[in-house]
């Protein structure tokens, strides 16, 4: 078992690194404000030329992100870029560049919330409600938070008879919120839909190492060792790091908190620390407790 190094903030490494790609939810908020320390720590970053991606799983348009970031305080100057698995999979639906996605067809069935069907909106899609007659489906998230998954089986199932294959815009399974409540992500839906209807999925975001090379490329960074990767999931943000090469610090704060046995923000234990990682079998590079410079 791996003892991973826990940092005092990320002064302790920073020189090491030409580049940071961080997380959103459970890192820089949790839905309501910045924690605190992360405006300072994002200042610092700035003031030492060290430019920062906000790489995030939301299943939404990076502009759209961006602006409620900027209703929570955190200045547009703070981040060279904001990229989200909304705008991957926005790109992948326009470009169907690839054969997964060029094979879709045009009939697509939404799942979500309404303030986020945005994502397909400027794109030649054509909506319907109807599953026995759909192409493929887009699941950004739970209608409503309370719902339990069999809510979704009349959906799922004739979809997964016709072999319609899911786009998921949000790889993560849960979300921690600031108020300490934890919320289900389209995650659980795509994991129900490949689990009991056999249906097949396609993801978009982390842990793909490919939005992770994407961010970092468009952040000028071609060495993969002077690239640092922060997040609070080890099954996407670490997983995805790992696979794409780079050094990671996880944020013990967010959806891991609970199962380390500690308030959010709270030092983790180093030897709890080591035993989730080796039961999630992902290993990061460090471990912080909160994002602080």
């Amino acid at each position: 078992m791996t003892i991973i190094p826990i940092l005092g903030g990320l002064a302790d490494i920073a020189d090491r690194y030409d580049a940071l790609l961080i997380d959103l939810w459970g890192v820089i908020h949790g839905g309501v404000e910045p924690y605190p320390g992360v405006i300072p720590c994002l200042e610092t970053l700035r003031a030492a030329g060290k430019p920062v991606a906000l790489l995030s799983n939301a299943p939404r348009r990076s502009a759209s992100a961006g602006r409620r970031l900027g209703q929570m305080g955190i200045a547009r100057d703070l981040y060279r870029f904001l990229l989200t698995s909304g705008d991957s999979a926005h790109d992948a639906l326009a470009s169907r560049s690839d054969p997964a996605h060029a094979a879709l067809g045009r009939n697509y069935l939404y799942i979500g919330p309404d303030w986020d069907r945005d994502l397909v909106r400027d794109l030649d899609y054509v909506a319907t409600d109807r599953p026995e007659e759909t192409d493929f489906l887009i699941c950004v998230g739970f209608i409503d938070e309370r719902d339990p998954l069999a809510r979704y089986d009349p959906i799922l199932a004739p979809a997964a008879a016709r072999a319609a294959p899911m786009l998921c815009v949000n790889p993560d399974l849960v979300v921690h919120r600031q108020g300490g409540e934890t919320s289900p992500c389209a995650g659980l839906i795509a994991r129900h839909y490949r689990e009991q209807h056999g249906g097949r999925v396609i993801y978009h975001g982390k842990p793909d190492p490919a939005i992770f090379r994407r961010a970092a490329a468009d952040l000028g960074a071609g060495d993969r060792d002077r690239v640092l990767v922060v997040g609070d999931s080890l099954t996407t943000d670490i997983k995805g790091a790992n696979a794409a090469g780079f050094e990671s610090v996880f944020v013990t704060r967010g959806i891991f908190a609970a199962e380390l046995g500690i308030e959010p923000g709270a030092e983790p234990d180093p030897q709890a620390l080591a035993e989730l990682c080796a039961r999630h079998g992902e290993q990061p590079t460090y471990a912080l407790a909160t994002l602080r410079w």
